[in-house]
């Protein structure tokens, strides 16, 4: 353990087992403090402590315990009096039940301690619970008193140490009334679907990664000013635009989520192949369309080859397409053929005909 001073020295009671231990803060707060100043000065606000009865300031040496009462009345209580209380838990951390992590309501959790074994003797027994609440993965219920009243715990495992959260009583924790919406509200399933996508999207973070960024700022603040240099100014947060719309708010989380852990190109690339896909299925059925008119325009030309031609030319793109086109591809080319038969026969018909006047002498007129 680090060389921390301890706040409260006693054991824990484990059935029959004593287990002497140092309670040690587990936590630390690194925010920073202000004085208070005269604005025009500079100089320090202090507080005094007066006596009413005597109108005059009073060290720390003579000031007590008193209790007030209805009437306005103040009842003296001194240490002694205090330390004459019938409480068990006065030097003693008693546990009192072992239960599931799961069943802390961690509302009731309050400051956190480290318990250290005091001395070599608690080596063993110490290492007995931890290791006990281990292998049940329990948590032990424990009564104690610091500061001068009674309190409930949970003792943990916190890597190879004994952890101890302090606990508020259940009667303690306000019931949740008249905080919930009280308007009637329905949540539809693609919400729902949005949110969780969202969730997904986000994911986990190693909590050591964070850090508390309002603090860093005020420390350039206060930098600046003890270097009579101006502070720096904060650049204004976009503001967005107020969204009605549950949905697109859902919709735009999820996207600037991915974004910002790099998924947006991957994502972009998804839909620009999807539309690609979309474009050249649309641009296939342009040209089927297409084909269908040239075949029908066959009738119109003259020459029987170039009619055969844009048949066969038709009947190309029809084998890779669906089977209805194929069967509108397939009546548009027996069409054709058709036509084109029914051309060369019209076209044999008319050269006989030529071939019949040209052999045909003229009469020579007298």
């Amino acid at each position: 353990m680090p060389q921390v001073r301890s706040i409260w020295n006693g054991a824990i009671s484990f059935g029959l087992v004593s287990i002497p231990i140092k309670l040690v803060n587990a936590t630390e707060h690194h925010s920073i403090s202000f004085r208070q100043i005269h604005t025009e000065d500079g100089g320090r606000i202090r507080y005094r402590k007066f006596c009413e009865a005597e109108d005059k300031e009073v060290s720390g040496a003579e000031i007590g315990k008193g209790y007030e009462d209805a009437d306005g009345s103040i009842i003296p209580i001194t240490d002694e009096d205090l330390a004459h209380l019938p409480l068990p838990t006065a030097k003693t951390i008693e546990i009192v039940a072992f239960v599931p992590a799961d069943r802390i309501d961690p509302l009731q959790m309050d400051a956190a301690y480290y318990l250290a074994a005091g001395g070599a003797p608690a080596a063993k027994p110490y290492t007995l619970l931890r290791e006990a609440l281990k292998r049940s993965n329990k948590v032990a219920i424990a009564k104690f008193a610091l500061r001068g009243k009674e309190r409930l715990g949970m003792l943990r495992v916190v890597g190879d140490a004994i952890a101890m959260h302090g606990l508020l009583w259940p009667d303690e924790v306000r019931a949740p009334e008249g905080v919930a919406p009280d308007t009637k509200v329905t949540v539809n399933d693609k919400e729902l679907d949005l949110a969780d996508a969202l969730m997904d999207t986000l994911g986990e973070i190693d909590l050591t990664e964070l850090h508390d960024e309002y603090r860093e700022a005020l420390e350039e603040v206060v930098a600046a000013k003890a270097a009579g240099e101006a502070p720096p100014e904060t650049p204004e947060p976009a503001r967005g635009g107020k969204v009605l719309d549950l949905m697109a708010a859902l919709e735009k989380s999820v996207k600037a989520a991915r974004e910002s852990r790099g998924e947006g190109a991957e994502e972009g690339a998804a839909e620009g192949a999807e539309g690609a896909a979309e474009g050249a299925a649309e641009k296939a059925e342009v040209t089927r369309l297409s084909a269908r008119k040239s075949s029908r325009s066959t009738p119109k030309q003259t020459d029987g080859k170039k009619s055969t031609s844009t048949a066969k030319k038709t009947a190309a793109p029809a084998k890779k397409a669906t089977a209805s086109t194929r069967k509108s591809t397939s009546k548009s080319t027996s069409t054709a053929k058709k036509t084109a038969s029914a051309k060369k026969t019209a076209s044999s018909s008319t050269t006989k005909k030529t071939a019949t006047k040209k052999a045909t002498p003229r009469k020579r007129s007298a």
